[in-house]
């Protein structure tokens, strides 16, 4: 079992930065492929970034040269770093270790003047 706590969120101005963190459980963090994983109300969760344990990353288009994916072994955390924020980024944005069914409770982002 692999408890997943996310942090971070919150209301943030058009243009506004924000940092995420996701803390795993567990001693086998360093091997999962992990992903930030977004949902719009209305609209189906979506794959924003990944990172796999050789520290590859991929981002969906929409957020390419904004946002970064990053991981710290040591603390079982990845990280999501959002810059230059639009008000469609807005939504709850969940951690995800790729191909399980282990998933955060989400943290509530905002992007509102």
């Amino acid at each position: 079992q692999v408890q997943l706590v996310e942090s971070g969120g919150g209301l943030v101005q058009p243009g506004g930065s924000l940092r995420l963190s996701c803390v795993a459980s567990g001693s086998l963090f360093r091997f999962y492929t992990m992903g930030w994983y977004r949902q719009a109300p209305g609209k189906e969760r979506e794959l924003v970034a990944a990172i796999s344990s050789a520290q590859g990353t991929n981002y969906a288009d929409s957020v390419k040269g904004r946002f970064t994916i990053s991981r710290e072994n040591a603390k079982n955390t990845v990280y999501l770093q959002m810059n230059s924020l639009k008000p469609e980024d807005t939504g709850v944005y969940y951690c995800h270790v790729r191909n399980s069914h282990y998933w955060g409770q989400g943290t509530q982002v905002t992007v509102s003047s």
